[in-house]
This record gives C-alpha cells, structure tokens and sequence, in this order.
C-alpha cells in the first residue's frame, strides 16, 4: 500500500493525479479506482496497477 497526496481530481471528468509520499512520482487515478471519495490535498493510500499508459492509482482510500 503506498501513500500520497491528491495533487489534482476533475470530479466531473472522474480523473485525476496522485503525488507519492515516498518519491516525486505522480500516478493517474480514474474514478473507477477509488474505494473513497476524494477531493485535491487529501491524503490517501493507494494500489499501483499496469495500465495502457503506465502505472495507475487503484484502490484508493482516505488515509
């Protein structure tokens, strides 16, 4: 499980991106893969999964 900051999240388009805690990495994150509702700062653990463009933020809950 690894755990980051919401740097962006477009509630309307359902996508956004996640800041890494442990690194400068962003992942992109999709409203399918949230567990929690989520708004841009909140902090949040989250899965990493192969998707067609790289790796994407999955499972995503509230920290």
């Amino acid at each position: 499980m690894n755990k980051g900051t919401v740097k962006f999240y477009n509630e309307l388009r359902g996508f956004g991106f996640i800041k890494e805690e442990s690194s400068t990495k962003e992942y992109f994150v999709h409203s399918s893969g949230l567990k929690d509702q989520i708004a841009e700062n909140n902090e949040v653990t989250f899965d990493l999964e192969q998707g067609k463009r790289g790796l994407n933020a999955v499972n995503v809950k509230l920290a």
